[in-house]
């Protein structure tokens, strides 16, 4: 009878490797950067004005590093808060791509528990996640849960440490923690790219990208060039790899 019951599970993982603990341990390698994104975002956000108890509350609802650096930027220069909003929904939904590529992990989770380990899921942790369900054909709930909230506490502890020594930092350029996110990023760009090695894909994506973040700067705004970028050239990729 115990042999059927284990044929009916062939996805089931060793209990260890699908604990809390595993998850949490699967998240020191990306600590790290999260210490340090996280510390230039709370010096970044301390130089825009904003109070530690500000900076604790972004870190702990909005929790999202491209997202804070962008609303401390647009705080300093004076930006309504409609547009703050708005910028910030855009930049968050490639979160929606994110959670639907794990979805198929979890699908026999209810929504409300769909829900709790989407919503503290991170470009960092996604890539462990994806890393993951190479090796293995499934993630638990409880692996998910100490990954999320490892990388969590651990950017909001970042943050505020940043935010406290941010009184004594008042140029962060000088120290080129503003250019702390964009590096980070340019890190896991390399890294994908070196994994799937399809550079002539890869490139050609690339340049569309360039192009049309330029030519829709020039007519309209950076922002809104960046944000038409990612869109375009991801929908061109995605065509060009299915076509091939």
């Amino acid at each position: 009878m115990k042999l059927e019951t284990a044929g009916l599970e062939p996805h089931a993982a060793p209990q260890n490797e699908d604990s809390f603990l595993k998850g949490v341990k699967d998240c020191l390698p990306t600590l790290l950067g999260y210490l340090s994104i996280g510390f230039a975002a709370g010096v970044v956000e301390k130089t825009a004005g904003l109070t530690i108890a500000e900076i604790a509350m972004m870190s702990i609802i909005l929790y999202a590093g491209s997202a804070q650096f962008i609303a401390s930027g647009m705080i300093a220069a004076g930006s309504s808060a409609a547009s703050i909003v708005i910028t910030i929904l855009f930049v968050n939904l490639r979160h929606l791509l994110l959670s639907a590529a794990l979805s198929p992990y979890f699908r026999h989770l209810t929504p409300l528990r769909n829900m709790l380990v989407g919503s503290l899921l991170t470009d960092e942790t996604f890539g462990v996640a994806i890393h993951k369900s190479a090796s293995r054909r499934n993630i638990s709930e409880k692996w998910m849960h100490g990954l999320n909230i490892a990388a969590y506490l651990n950017w909001i502890i970042a943050n505020l440490a940043g935010a406290f020594l941010g009184q004594w930092i008042t140029s962060p350029e000088r120290f080129g923690l503003d250019f702390a996110l964009p590096a980070m990023f340019i890190g896991l760009l390399v890294m994908a790219v070196q994994s799937r090695k399809k550079y002539a894909i890869d490139i050609a994506v690339g340049l569309i990208a360039v192009l049309i973040a330029v030519g829709v700067s020039l007519l309209w705004s950076p922002s809104m060039g960046v944000i038409t970028a990612t869109l375009v050239a991801a929908t061109c990729g995605m065509g060009i790899e299915k076509w091939k």
